[in-house]
């Protein structure tokens, strides 16, 4: 028997047991059932890798950008601490990508590491889902005294 071929993908994805596309999958227990939106499941994310030392920043450089701008109008509930943060909940499993930018001079390995250990087991310890992945995409690398986000950088030209 032969299979149909098709076009493999760079790593292929976690196979979530119940992945529906509603926002919001149930965890069943004997005293009923306990919803958890995919919006906390990002939120918890987002937090857990913050806390990890050497992260600088999430989200890709457009939503980075989206973000600063979204901060500084009157009004705004402030950062966005889902940004950067992209997850796939099931009924029991959840799979979680999340975007960064790394200070210079930190270990990408040991912190990608350090982030996934961290995201995991803060997910799974606040929802009692099941964590099957965590994937890390290392979007750009801090400098500090870039200038970038320092008001002080020197002006070139008058």
């Amino acid at each position: 028997m032969t299979q149909p071929s098709s076009a493999a993908s760079a790593k292929p994805a976690a196979k979530i047991s119940g992945t529906s596309p509603a926002t919001t999958d149930s965890i069943s227990t004997d005293d009923g059932k306990i919803s958890v939106a995919q919006g906390v499941v990002q939120k918890i994310a987002g937090i857990a890798c913050r806390e990890v030392s050497g992260v600088h920043a999430m989200g890709a450089s457009t939503s980075r950008a989206f973000g600063v701008v979204r901060e500084r109008i009157p009004g705004s509930s402030g950062p966005n601490v889902a940004q950067g943060v992209g997850v796939e909940v099931g009924e029991t499993q959840a799979a979680i990508d999340l975007d960064i930018v790394v200070e210079y001079g930190v270990s990408i390995a040991d912190l990608g590491k350090s982030i996934q250990r961290n995201v995991k087991q803060t997910v799974e310890r606040m929802t009692g889902l099941e964590v099957v992945e965590v994937n890390v995409n290392v979007d750009d690398l801090y400098m500090p005294g870039s200038g970038d986000q320092d008001g002080d950088a020197p002006v070139r030209v008058s």
